[in-house]
């Protein structure tokens, strides 16, 4: 029972920090079509920071919950099951977090370079990027649906 609270609390945070994910440039797309209007670029950036810092926050909670069910059993072996075994499916689906992990980090910047008064890419590059996490997803999902390896 123990197990899957803790599965169910990783997915709930999980989901939370994929909605930052997408939406961390929807914002920056905002503030590319923007233009010279600095009151709605500060409120755009001031959602985007906002949005930043609470995506991280939530990434820490998942990231913990995942990691209590990856090696939890070392600690709690009559609670919680070893569910990877010798698998492999969990490297390559950890790589796939890793690669969307540093997609947000590289918004964050993206945000911080356009508060200092950077320029960002155009918006129809960023609504192009904005569909590279959709992909990372679809196949951390496969992942962990099918454990191929």
């Amino acid at each position: 029972m123990t197990y899957l609270w803790i599965k169910s609390l990783h997915v709930v945070f999980v989901m939370a920090w994929i909605a930052a994910v997408f939406y961390l440039p929807r914002i920056l797309v905002n503030i590319a079509e923007a233009g010279d209007e600095p009151a709605v670029r500060a409120r755009l950036c001031l959602m985007g920071r906002r949005l930043y810092r609470f995506g991280h926050n939530l990434f820490g909670i998942a990231f913990l919950f995942g990691l209590t069910l990856w090696q939890g059993w070392r600690v709690f072996p009559h609670a919680l099951p070893n569910v990877v075994g010798s698998s492999h499916w969990i490297d390559a689906k950890l790589t796939l977090v890793v690669l969307l992990l540093v997609y947000f980090v590289w918004t964050g910047r993206l945000l911080k370079r356009s508060e200092k008064g950077g320029a960002l890419p155009s918006a129809r590059t960023l609504r192009l990027l904005n569909e590279l996490p959709i992909l990372l997803l679809l196949g951390i999902v496969f992942l962990v649906i099918a454990k191929p390896m």
